[in-house]
């Protein structure tokens, strides 16, 4: 659960890799107006729970509830004891067991899906191939599915899937397979558009953790 997050956030999104899959005129309509949608935004707030399903014979599960805040490229996530921040520069993963911050230089083009990359999926166009796959109700909304699949065949990613509402054209959620068979299901809940995020939110500040450990991997 820790690298899912520390790597890239949580996800969602699959396909398959045909040439119909590449060129679905529908899918990408609709991942358009959540890009135009997203990108008019100022600021954004969500809460979210992640499932994990995997092990042998998918009998491990865990599941966490957290928050996330997005203002342009900076994000700050929170998942139990974690805490996430990035100010499009620096990211602070933040262990509160621990006591324990490790600080890394961010680098979009290593992270398969950050929290920034799932509200704004304009990017899909150059990693992944997609397709549409339906409508499904999910946590009572009415939802268009899109399924992507890495392009670059090496990610441990196997396929996503993700469900947009319709009502809204906002991400309510998906559901993100590995390789290795482990399985995360997120459902996204109370969305605030355009709240008041303060810049010092995005970024560590050494005064307000006194006696923890800093280790820069920069």
């Amino acid at each position: 659960m820790r690298s899912l997050l520390t790597l890239s956030f949580l996800v969602l999104l699959g396909w398959s890799n045909n040439a119909i899959a590449q060129n679905d005129p529908k899918a990408k309509s609709i991942l358009d107006g959540v890009t135009k949608k997203v990108s008019a935004l100022k600021t954004m707030k969500a809460n979210f729970s992640l499932k994990l399903t995997g092990g042998k014979g998918g009998n491990v599960t865990d599941t966490r509830k957290g928050s996330i805040a997005l203002k342009g490229q900076k994000y700050h996530v929170v998942l139990g004891n974690q805490e996430i921040m990035c100010d499009n520069s620096t990211v602070w993963t933040y262990n509160k067991e621990t006591k324990e911050v490790q600080v890394a230089k961010y680098n979009p083009g290593e992270q398969s899906m950050s929290p920034a990359k799932l509200f704004q999926p304009s990017f899909f166009d150059k990693e992944y191939t997609y397709a549409y796959k339906g409508e499904r109700k999910e946590q009572g909304k009415n939802c268009d599915i899109i399924e992507l699949t890495p392009r670059d065949k090496s990610k441990p990613i196997a396929r996503i899937e993700m469900m947009i509402d319709k009502a809204t054209s906002m991400i309510a959620g998906g559901n993100y397979w590995e390789k290795n068979g482990n399985k995360y299901a997120i459902t996204i809940s109370n969305i605030v558009q355009n709240a008041e995020l303060p810049d010092g939110m995005f970024s560590w500040n050494p005064k307000e953790h006194p006696g923890v450990e800093v280790v820069d991997l920069r």
